[in-house]
């Protein structure tokens, strides 16, 4: 299989795009779209044999959940079935943050497959505000199921190119909407009794969603809901060391070693390659650059990657989840 690149990065060329990515998703396959956070592989939700193509292209575990897009506040009610406590929470979190790079997971409508929730009563849905994706799942008007385009447990991708990298031969069509503005996976929230739960860390922090309600403290049962909560997962094929805050990077083992440092790297020592998450000491963008700078750390043929931390405050809490995540087998 030829795997194409369909530039959408003009009105024009989206409008060419969407033709094939509409033929194809509606023939049951996969096709890869950006969204603001990420490069997401999208197929009809609604579709089983289309969602185990998904399962299947990245070699994902079905026990996996994956997120529903939706092209609609509409759908959230054929989606879901929300409890009368729940509305009011619901309605002020999409009144603030949809569209955009917030997941809810809530009880789930019985018209959602299986193969989707991995057989839970619950469903994660979003709404994203990346104008390709909006346009494309709003043409289609179904919901895609879209987990990020890489192959399971791997690097997130965050340009057309990563997903190539990744999927090339396995899909159809990859369309370019450029390089992501976020870089990191959504945060996701279970909604219960008219609270919020955080599954998982992303670009809305806890601050940031306890303006709009109360924030519950998670277990270990909350938190196998959400999707990508294996111990490994946002994992370059080099072996990644994560330093302790503040700690000075060094490397004195055998072999070639790369830093992925968190600001600044005066003196590199005897690291082969070293990339900088932001040299103005930005979380904001270190969070959009994690992922392409780990992936570029990982072309260079290392032995390891050592990798500084980065201030766990705000959304530093999100990017430490994933550094740790990448070196849970370093």
């Amino acid at each position: 299989m030829e795997t194409a690149i369909a530039p959408a990065n003009t009105p024009a060329a989206l409008t060419l795009a969407t033709g094939p990515a509409l033929e194809l998703l509606g023939a049951g396959y996969p096709v890869a779209l950006p969204t603001e956070t990420v490069y997401g592989l999208a197929a009809d939700a609604l579709n089983v044999n289309a969602v185990l193509r998904v399962f299947q292209c990245k070699e994902r575990p079905l026990f996996d959940p994956l997120i529903v897009h939706i092209p609609s506040i509409d759908w959230l009610g054929r989606m879901t079935v929300i409890p009368d406590e729940d509305w009011p929470l619901v309605e002020r979190l999409i009144g603030k943050f949809w569209p955009g790079p917030l997941t809810m997971v809530l009880p789930r409508h019985s018209d959602v497959p299986d193969v989707v929730t991995a057989g839970m009563e619950t469903v994660a849905v979003r709404m994203s505000g990346h104008p390709v994706f909006s346009h494309i799942v709003k043409a289609f008007g179904r919901p895609l199921a879209a987990p990020s385009a890489n192959r399971f447990g791997r690097i997130s991708p965050t340009c057309a190119a990563d997903v190539k990298e990744e999927l090339g031969g396995r899909i159809h069509l990859i369309v370019d909407g450029g390089r992501t503005d976020l870089g990191i996976e959504s945060t996701i929230v279970l909604i219960k009794k008219g609270k919020m739960f955080i599954l998982r860390s992303g670009p809305i922090t806890a601050e940031a969603l306890s303006k709009v309600g109360e924030v519950g403290r998670v277990n270990a049962d909350i938190k196998s809901m959400a999707p990508g909560q294996m111990k490994s997962h946002y994992a370059p094929r080099t072996p990644v060391q994560l330093l302790p805050p503040d700690a000075q990077p060094y490397w004195d083992g055998e072999g070639k070693a790369g830093l992925l440092a968190w600001c600044g790297a005066d003196d590199i020592g005897a690291f082969r390659n070293v990339e900088v998450l932001s040299p103005a000491g930005s979380l904001q963008e270190a969070a959009a650059t994690l992922f392409q700078k780990l992936r570029r750390l990982d072309s260079y043929g290392l032995d390891r990657i050592v990798a500084e931390s980065v201030p766990e405050i705000g959304i530093g809490i999100a990017i430490m989840d994933r550094l740790r995540k990448a070196s849970a087998n370093g």
